[in-house]
């Protein structure tokens, strides 16, 4: 194969950017260091299980999955819409008043911020569907903690709930991410479903890659540098073609171009357990409300996809914020965390696998957002894609994938 264009990386972003190129008949060879596909999307099975390398949900409202993936095919199995947070040696649901309104009538006497509070979520919720997506990127541009505080909630309800859920999102717990991010993943938490496809979050990349004529794509093949017209494989093998398009995390990128890309990301720990019992009943994300001990978030991914485990036995999924810990020590630490919150059963828990994982995210603090699209146009004949060019989600990937594409095949007539 001859190709017109090599894509460097099949994340995401290069999956997309070949699905496009391949629709309008440009031979794309796509070279992936990795043994598969999806970049930061990896399944891992372990033990019966089904592990995600780190915790992610698929949201169906992202435009972008909507109009090229087969939701269908993914089979998706949704969480329920709210989260049960820990607070006070006690477990207080907070449920969406737009989609289970009888549920949400226990949780206005939670201690997880005031009716006010509540009342504001309704405001905010208003807001943020207000016009297009593009029209909330362009909104004026702070912190997300400032654009809270500016709406007016209070500290407990910053404190007890978006400082979990947003850190958990953002990964970062400050909530210093841009407060546009903030505008848009409230949006698509109001329009949409947040969800697990059965066979893991895998699913996803590898239905772009079978959309994909057959070798098209190159595993276990690591570029070292790029050029213009050519790349140079760890092997010390070239390969030639017109366009490069470089579709790798952002301080990949870096290396490889050799230039100013943001490089600078956030980090996160995954611990899994299995466990005999699910110690939750419900798909519901559980946050930590309390702001002490290393888990930020936390899950029972069988009990929304059953599928994720072995049917015997509950999967649970422990997020930590950050790296860089003693692991041993993280795992004793969260171990006691969640004694406190389960009792005695956790005892009978097995740790299953740690995931560290130092660039889940690119970090998006004012003013990255300030251009919400970055230019895919690096050099004559090379572009680059990736969620570091629009915003840090699975839209943002598909996005920038696409929108390079498009750069080329102008660029090619």
């Amino acid at each position: 194969m001859n190709p017109d264009v090599l894509i460097v990386g099949a994340g995401l972003s290069g999956l997309c950017c070949a699905r496009k190129l391949q629709q309008q008949s440009i031979r794309c060879l796509v070279l992936e260091a990795a043994d598969g596909v999806g970049g930061r999307i990896r399944t891992d099975a372990v033990d019966g299980f089904r592990l995600d390398r780190g915790f992610q949900v698929f949201l169906t409202s992202y435009p972008e999955a909507k109009s090229i993936l087969d939701y269908e095919a993914l089979d998706l199995k949704p969480f329920l819409p709210g989260a049960l947070v820990r607070y006070g040696g006690r477990f207080h649901e907070l449920t969406d008043p737009w989609r289970r309104p009888f549920a949400a009538l226990r949780s206005l006497r939670s201690p997880i911020g005031s009716l006010a509070d509540k009342l504001r979520v309704a405001r905010f919720r208003s807001r943020s569907l207000r016009g297009t997506i593009e029209d909330r990127f362009r909104d004026p541009e702070t912190t997300s903690l400032q654009m809270l505080q500016d709406a007016g909630f209070s500290p407990s309800m910053i404190e007890r709930f978006f400082r979990p859920f947003l850190g958990g999102i953002f990964l970062d717990s400050e909530l210093l991410t841009s407060s546009r991010m903030l505008n848009f993943v409230f949006r698509m938490f109001s329009l949409g479903s947040a969800c697990l496809p059965s066979e893991g979050m895998e699913a996803i990349p590898r239905q772009l890659a079978a959309s994909l004529p057959p070798g098209s794509i190159r595993l276990g093949t690591r570029v070292v540098r790029v050029g213009p017209g050519a790349v140079t494989l760890a092997t010390g093998e070239e390969l030639s073609a017109k366009t490069i398009v470089v579709a790798v995390e952002g301080r990949t990128a870096a290396e490889l171009l050799d230039d100013n890309i943001s490089s600078a990301g956030q980090g996160t720990t995954c611990l899994y357990f299995a466990a005999p019992r699910p110690p939750i009943a419900q798909p519901l994300l559980v946050l930590n409300g309390d702001g002490r001990g290393p888990i930020n978030n936390l899950c029972v991914p069988t009990v929304a996809a059953p599928s994720y485990g072995p049917g015997d036995k509950s999967l649970v999924s422990v997020t930590a914020l950050g790296t860089g810990n003693d692991p041993d020590r993280l795992l004793d630490e969260v171990r006691v965390q969640l004694g406190e919150w389960f009792g005695t059963a956790v005892q009978d828990w097995r740790h299953l696998r740690t995931y560290s994982i130092p660039y889940a995210l690119p970090t998006q603090t004012p003013p990255a957002l300030n251009a919400p699209e970055r230019s895919v146009r690096w050099r004559s004949g090379i572009y680059v894609c990736g969620d570091h060019r629009d915003n840090a989600s699975i839209q943002g990937a598909m996005v920038s994938g696409r929108r390079a594409a498009e750069a080329v095949l102008k660029d090619l007539i």
